[in-house]
């Protein structure tokens, strides 16, 4: 009785001294609504199918916000484990030297299997090195996409989806004659939308050096006509909310599930919040582009965030860290992460399983951010883009877009202005590198 006592006794203190030695892993991230709800399920069956780490996923605002938020706390000595940093920031991240640990470094050192040909090249070259050595994990990759209330367009006498802006504009007339007062069209992300997939999209350079893709001392070049005369189009639009500016974020997006604005542009990740919200028939479509412009559409480049792992941290933890990476890249999770969220599949695998599934017959809107992706090779103008400071930048952006839309400038000032700031921004990150 008594030896059974202690062992029942031994077998108790094991348990809990296994469970207080439980690692914790910060994760910050940036995810709301429906794909929050993903980011907290994925944690969580990663702390099940394990007793030796626990991933503690925490919300820090908007990716800018999470962004600030890591960095601060990195030079306060606090820094998470893991941080999610939207795809602009990547060259910010980049020369945070000491404040990252390289993902192919870390998962190397841990022993965990990890090949980079195994990830879908449009996603992962954003986050490699010239060399192909991967800096950041890729995880909600995305694409911008149009959105459409489809009863909406179908009450107001348009029978097609737009392809192209002048089909846009023409479609959003008809829209608020037939009642939408407020909005015809909008969209979220101003920058991202109207200047850097644009731009994309149109093979037009934003900046020289491949965007800077190819150095940091590029000089910005998105004041050319064709980015003029789209924001003169959107300011003339603007006059009588036929176009009805949403803001420099994601905040907006409910304008489009609530019914007001029935033709949105953002991102392919929109897709949980607008299959959970959305009370009347939808659908998607690439982005449109100008006829006249030669050779658009081009293809479009990722939206979305990658995982940083924060420097400064023991190697048990950079072990816990390269496993749940690890479960993050398995193809059947990959696959069906990609078909709930809307987010890019990001291994090969995972989207042949879902191909070879005939998932995309049934749900088109899935498919709708691979097919811009991979609508021509990219080119110089639209392989990505990559400057520092380019939170500060989409801001100076938006400032002035905002500018013209308000009447305070002609669009051309707006966008020169625009280009000049953007380019003080540039030289000033230069030196804090060099």
């Amino acid at each position: 009785m008594k030896k059974s006592l202690l062992g029942a006794l031994a077998l108790g203190l094991a348990t809990s001294t296994s469970a207080f030695a439980q690692t914790e892993l910060q994760w910050w991230h940036a995810m709301t609504g429906a794909n929050n709800d993903v980011v907290n399920r994925l944690a969580d069956e990663f702390n099940k199918s394990q007793t030796e780490y626990k991933v503690v996923p925490t919300y820090k605002g908007q990716y800018a916000d999470t962004l600030n938020a890591g960095i601060a706390a990195f030079r306060a000595g606090g820094a998470p484990h893991i941080l999610q940093v939207f795809e602009v920031g990547t060259a910010t991240m980049m020369g945070a030297r000491g404040a990252i640990k390289p993902v192919h470094e870390m998962m190397k050192e841990a022993g965990e299997k990890f090949d980079p040909q195994a990830y879908l090249p449009a996603i992962t070259g954003y986050y490699s090195t010239a060399k192909g050595e991967m800096l950041s994990m890729p995880f909600n990759s995305s694409s911008m996409v149009m959105w459409v209330n489809k009863d909406a367009l179908k009450k107001a006498g348009v029978n097609e989806i737009p392809k192209t802006w002048p089909e846009v504009f023409d479609a959003a007339k008809k829209l608020k004659a037939a009642g939408h007062d407020t909005c015809g069209f909008s969209n979220a992300w101003a920058s991202w939308a109207h200047i850097e997939q644009f731009s994309a999209w149109h093979n037009i350079p934003i900046s020289t050096k491949a965007n800077g893709l190819d150095g940091f001392d590029a000089e910005m070049k998105f004041n050319s006509p064709t980015h003029v005369k789209h924001l003169q189009n959107l300011v003339d639009l603007q006059k009588d909310k036929t176009y009805d500016y949403s803001g420099r974020d994601s905040k907006s997006e409910g304008r489009f599930t609530s019914g007001e604005c029935p033709i949105f542009l953002t991102s392919s990740g929109f897709y949980g919040n607008v299959k959970a919200n959305a009370k009347f028939d939808w659908a998607n479509a690439p982005m449109p582009y100008y006829p006249d412009v030669q050779g658009a559409p081009q293809n479009s480049i990722i939206g979305g965030a990658s995982l940083w792992v924060m420097g400064g941290k023991k190697s048990d933890e950079y072990k816990g860290v390269a496993k749940f990476f690890s479960f993050l890249s398995d193809t059947d999770r990959q696959a069906k992460l990609h078909q709930e969220s809307g987010y890019l599949p990001i291994t090969k695998a995972a989207y042949e399983k879902t191909k070879a599934s005939g998932f995309y017959e049934k749900n088109p809107a899935l498919q709708t951010a691979l097919i811009e992706l991979t609508n021509k090779e990219p080119t110089e103008n639209s392989r990505g883009l990559r400057f520092g400071n380019m939170v500060q930048i989409r801001d100076v952006i938006s400032e002035e877009i905002e500018s013209a839309l308000a009447g305070q400038k002609p669009a051309k000032d707006a966008l020169d202005s625009a280009v000049n700031r953007s380019n003080q921004i540039l030289r000033q990150f230069e030196r804090t590198v060099r």
